[in-house]
């Protein structure tokens, strides 16, 4: 018994491990320490191995097996990267072009190439020699042609050229304000009652009716009517110089104010001299301007920029469309000497009793308007024909559309599309001249025509400009075209309310507002008494004064048109 085993010295001891209980399934409830940092991705025993890694996720193209190495568990993100610094402080500072893919580059190239066909011979602008295709010269030539243009002009085309204002500022002219477009858009003065007649004057010749008849089929030729047509501004206008001793405070005429009313339309620059006596003011044009002429393509996207010397140059062009619209607007009228005339209660105030002269069918209404705290206004409409309809007279507002060039006006062609798409006609001239017809809108509601006539005149050659066709006739009521060309008269009565007070504010003299010619900007500016009399003018224009009268007389006031 002396030789005792030691049982415990030879055999390990065992201990009993800690076995977790999961109540809510199978497996340890909590992992072990060893395997806390190591990421685990479940997967399959018969998911394929794929590619390690694919940077550009375009080498698998085999559409019928898409999901080839897809794993039966789903993308994890138990290995994607994580970068926890900061990188608000990060700029690209390299801005070279990226480089594409040897696998993106050239796919429309190639493209282009299979579908115009390669190896076209000198004609076709390809040439081949031993399967190397080449250029020709034609070819070279014009392409280095479209990249000198590129690289001179950014790819964005030549710069717009700068027009000229209608009236060189002076240095002793003060600025006192500057409308901006934007502002005066916002402009409303509602509820502005029709004008009142005040006095009505001259002789209506009536409408023709056969002139709606006129198609592209059954065209007329635009005839010379040899009638004088006057222009005459305010403060010239013996009517209004007798009402202004017993109504209004504010005076002009509809072509002034439709002038300011449709400013926010208008590209070219244009001027207006504002006289203030006392509590009344009196908006005249200069004499021997252009602001009777007639704007052409003024709100096209590309205007015409021809030079003086060519028929389509801007200022050609509004004389062009001035003669148009007075001999179109006396050709539709019945003017025989046996035919019946409307006479208002006074006669033309422009010609003496001893003056026998053929005068234009005009007749005038002098109207006033209240436009709130106490500024009247009066000012001399004007209509150019009447309708004899069942129900009586209707007054017309008579104008003409002219063609010049429909390729290079970016137009459409009216003789192609003028009898079955009128509406497209009108539509490109709503855009190219929206200022004009917005202008003519306003004058026939301020006249209070019942209709505007409308008359769409070509040039019978696109190079010769003194002859011309009559094509077609369109009417319209002047509120509703108003609508349909988003012309608001509230938004009209709001800028000239707003021209009104600005100058009813400042002390007796002359001013002159006038648009900027390349913003969209109305200035006002406060200008000498002596400025634009009649010596003073003669005095700074010179030459140019008279060089412009001879053309003026073309189609302007006291001469045949």
């Amino acid at each position: 018994m002396s030789e005792t085993i030691n049982t415990a010295e030879q055999f390990p001891t065992f201990e009993k491990p800690t076995v977790q209980f999961n109540e809510k399934g199978w497996g340890p409830c909590e992992l072990p320490d060893t395997f806390k940092d190591v990421p685990y991705q479940p997967f399959s025993k018969n998911d394929r191995l794929g590619k390690i890694c694919d940077w550009t996720s375009t080498s698998n193209n085999d559409k019928k097996y898409q999901n080839k190495y897809a794993s039966t568990f789903g993308t994890g993100n138990q290995y994607a990267y994580y970068h926890e610094e900061d990188e608000t402080t990060f700029h690209l500072v390299d801005t070279a072009r990226v480089q594409k893919p040897p696998h993106q580059r050239g796919r429309f190239r190639n493209m282009r190439n299979s579908r115009s066909g390669r190896g076209r011979n000198a004609r076709g602008g390809l040439n081949t020699h031993g399967g190397m295709t080449t250029l020709n010269s034609k070819n070279v030539k014009q392409r280095d042609t479209r990249r000198g243009v590129g690289k001179r002009f950014g790819n964005r085309g030549p710069p717009p050229k700068m027009r000229e204002s209608s009236v060189a500022v002076r240095a002793d002219w003060a600025s006192i304000e500057e409308m901006d477009f934007p502002r005066l858009m916002k402009l409303s003065l509602p509820n502005i009652k029709e004008g009142e007649d005040i006095a009505t004057c001259g002789t209506l010749e009536y409408y023709d009716k056969t002139y709606d008849r006129i198609n592209v089929k059954n065209e007329k030729s635009l005839q010379k009517i040899d009638r004088i047509v006057h222009t005459v501004t305010t403060t010239d206008d013996p009517v209004i110089r007798r009402l202004s001793k017993t109504v209004g405070n504010v005076f002009a005429t509809d072509a002034i104010l439709a002038t300011i009313m449709c400013s926010t339309r208008s590209n070219y620059s244009w001027d207006i001299v504002i006289e203030k006596v006392g509590e009344k003011i009196f908006m005249d044009k200069r004499d021997h301007t252009e602001f009777d002429l007639l704007t052409v393509n003024e709100t096209s996207v590309e205007p015409p920029t021809d030079d003086d010397s060519s028929c389509n140059s801007p200022r050609n062009l509004a004389i062009e469309a001035t003669f148009i619209n007075h001999n179109f607007s006396q050709q539709v009228l019945k003017t025989g000497d046996q035919e019946p005339k409307y006479k208002f209660d006074e006669s033309n105030p422009f010609i003496s009793e001893d003056e026998d002269i053929q005068v234009a069918s005009v007749g005038y209404r002098y109207k006033k308007w209240e436009l709130g705290s106490d500024i009247v206004l009066v000012a001399r409409c004007e209509h150019d024909g009447v309708l004899q309809t069942p129900s009586g007279e209707q007054f017309l507002s008579i104008k003409a559309l002219n063609e010049w060039d429909s390729k290079l006006a970016n137009g459409v062609e009216w003789r192609q599309k003028l009898d079955t798409q009128r509406g497209a006609v009108l539509a490109n001239e709503l855009r190219n001249n929206a200022c004009k017809l917005a202008k003519w809108t306003v004058q026939a509601v301020l006249a209070g025509s019942d209709q505007l006539k409308l008359g769409y005149v070509s040039r019978i050659n696109p190079r010769d400009h003194s002859r011309h066709v009559i094509l077609g006739t369109q009417q319209f009521k002047p509120h509703e075209f108003a609508t349909q060309i988003n012309l608001s008269m509230d938004n009209a009565w709001g800028i000239l309310r707003c021209i009104i007070d600005l100058v009813m504010k400042q002390k007796d003299g002359k001013y002159l507002i006038m648009k900027d010619p390349n913003k969209p900007i109305i200035r006002l500016y406060d200008i000498p008494d002596n400025t634009f009399d009649s010596d003073d003018s003669d005095a700074d224009e010179g030459d140019d004064g008279e060089g412009f009268q001879q053309v003026y007389n073309y189609a302007n006031n006291s001469n045949k048109i």
